[in-house]
């Protein structure tokens, strides 16, 4: 990383610990020549250089590999309740830096200040969670069928796993996935977006002192390199069991083909066109607040993000009187500052597609009813936009990660159920209700096809003690909670024969006289 950076960013890397070098290292034990090509970090607030990483080369990905796969040898053989005690460590050390560590992620990525500690606040939970869970892997115990058998099930660590992340969340899925593999008695190599490597060195920095303090250098690992250099010889790397990655459609597509070629294992979290429903009986107080912290957070760039609306028709008109003025009152600016309620889209590519999807909307005959503009200056900044959508408009069925959110208005409420599952893509649902009727016809086999489903919240803020991801496009994995550590994880079916015999399962008889 070098030391070439703004003033900024040099005092919130100050906070957190780490002094970047003109050589290429930071903090502890970096690869002494990981590579020539160097890679500029842009803040999406003015478009300024924040500083530069150095590349990995294919050598460096080796000299990575090799010591993830040595560390693992090691740390598998770790209780897992020791194991957990590190991660509890880390979850104390991330308590300490949550503001200069959430300012780098609002720097780096755009979010408001709050949204940037918000989602190292997420990191914590993580950490907290995982403390919890080394001390429940737990493994079933069978009946066997015959006498003097006993039979269970165990769980054992996978091995070196590869974490390929987002920019959106450049650091809460890290998390959710490094936390949970840690406990399990994995390691993992992380590789995150080029949009967002600064907050990705970040919290390798912070990994290492953890495990030095406690010999275990290795357990975490970063990896910030080409796709020819790193992303497809991790992706093809049969030492590697386990890909989890979060991106788009078309980016799970190819990485979840070129893992099963290989036989290995993917943890898919992928792309969102996310639906709510309001029925005419909503508390509509409520529904707008989901509504607007689901369409606008994080700049419209959270997988999760609201950008369909389905409105019943006795409410529709006034209700859109209250989401024009609302979107009119959200203040648009500097993440960092106090008050702001939307930042930039993180580059001007992202600025890009929103403009082009804008164009698209108008063509194909959408009306829109507030944004849909650019704003002035050097900044990644546009407009949360409103469009009145019809069912013939093809893009309404497109993820475009950007502050755009289409209205719908329906007549039946199962006719609007079908509208939302209506789409590739399955992640996030929510319909705002009072009916008891509603609201499970909506949860029901015959409701929504999507991976969440809420009811009289929006679709976006999961918490982390739930399974997260979704079906369809989104790629059908889950990290995080519940029991989601089983994807870190290989089963082994245990039977003992504690008698003097040997009898065969299903009765079979092979005697030999």
């Amino acid at each position: 990383m070098s030391d070439t950076m703004t003033g900024e960013a040099l005092d919130i890397l100050g906070e957190l610990g780490i002094r970047p070098t003109s050589e290429g290292a930071c903090w502890g034990e970096w690869i002494a020549s990981p590579g020539e090509d160097v890679l500029s970090s842009h803040s999406p607030n003015d478009g300024g250089e924040i500083g530069k990483v150095r590349l990995a080369s294919a050598a460096a990905y080796e000299e990575v590999l090799r010591r993830a796969g040595e560390a693992f040898e090691k740390w598998r053989t770790w209780p897992a309740p020791r194991r957990g005690e590190v991660i509890r460590c880390l979850g104390n050390e991330l308590r300490k830096l949550k503001k200069p560590l959430g300012a780098l992620v609002s720097l780096e990525m755009g979010k408001i200040r709050s949204e940037g500690e918000g989602e190292v606040q997420e990191m914590i939970d993580m950490a907290d969670f995982a403390v919890g869970l080394s001390r429940q892997l737990y493994g079933l115990t069978m009946q066997s069928e015959r006498p003097g058998h006993r039979m269970y099930e165990q769980w054992h660590p996978l091995g070196v796993v590869g974490v390929i992340t987002a920019f959106n969340f450049p650091v809460a899925v890290w998390a959710w996935n490094a936390m949970i593999a840690a406990v399990c008695g994995d390691t993992t190599i992380f590789k995150p977006s080029h949009r967002t490597p600064l907050t990705g060195i970040a919290v390798q920095n912070v990994c290492n002192r953890v495990m030095d303090e406690h010999d275990c250098r290795g357990v975490f690992n970063l990896l910030i390199g080409s796709r020819a250099n790193v992303g497809d010889p991790l992706v093809n790397d049969r030492r590697v069991p386990l890909i989890s990655a979060t991106g788009s459609c078309r980016m799970g597509r190819a990485i979840g083909a070129g893992v099963a070629k290989r036989l290995g294992r993917t943890i898919l979290e992928l792309g969102g066109n996310n639906a709510i429903i309001v029925t005419p009986d909503a508390d509509l107080d409520m529904a707008l607040r989901g509504i607007l912290f689901g369409a606008v957070g994080t700049a419209g760039q959270r997988c999760t993000t609201t950008r369909r609306i389905f409105l019943h028709e006795s409410i529709a008109a006034g209700f859109i009187d209250r989401l024009k003025k609302a979107y009119s009152s959200i203040r648009i600016g500097d993440p960092l500052e106090d008050g702001m309620l939307m930042g930039p889209l993180v580059d001007e590519d992202a600025v890009t597609e929103c403009v082009n999807a804008l164009e698209v909307i108008r063509r194909q005959g959408g009306e829109i009813l507030y944004g849909g503009n650019r704003l002035p200056g050097n900044g990644c900044f546009v407009e949360p936009t409103l469009v009145m959508a019809h069912t013939g408009m093809a893009i309404t069925k497109d993820e475009t990660f950007a502050p755009i959110l289409y209205i719908f208005e329906y007549s039946d409420l199962e006719d609007a159920i079908r509208a939302q599952n209506d789409v590739d893509q399955g992640l996030s649902s929510s319909i705002f209700t009072k009916s008891f009727h509603a609201a499970e016809t909506f949860l029901s086999a015959r409701g929504s096809d999507c991976g969440i489903a809420n009811v009289n919240i929006g679709t976006s803020g999961a918490e982390i003690g739930g399974a997260f991801g979704g079906e369809k496009d989104t790629g059908g994995g889950r990290e995080a909670g519940s029991d989601a550590w089983k994807g870190y994880m290989r089963r082994q079916t245990c039977t003992l024969n504690w008698s003097t015999e040997m009898p065969l399962a299903q009765g079979v008889e092979f005697d030999v006289s």
